[in-house]
């Protein structure tokens, strides 16, 4: 159970670390303004858009990976295990 745990928490901190860097970048205005939470911006090239979807891509990965070792796995064992025995 500790390797579940351990890399459903490195999924959760790799995710989130991911998301906070792109979320800096992309939703920051200014240096003074609003943190994290900011407006995207209206015209996107492409490598924003790229940006974009990695800081989206990167939040779920962190949500389902965490519930995915956390939950999913465990419950998965405890089913076989009951069928099982």
């Amino acid at each position: 159970m500790a390797d579940e745990f351990i890399k459903g928490l490195t999924a959760l901190i790799v995710g989130l670390f991911g998301w906070l860097t792109f979320a800096g970048w992309y939703r920051t205005p200014s240096f003074s303004g609003a943190q994290l939470v900011g407006p995207l911006p209206e015209d996107p090239n492409v490598y924003d858009q790229i940006g974009l979807v990695l800081m989206d891509a990167m939040f779920y990965f962190a949500i389902l990976g965490a519930l995915t070792f956390w939950v999913i796995i465990p419950a998965i064992r405890q089913i076989r295990l009951a069928r099982s025995g």
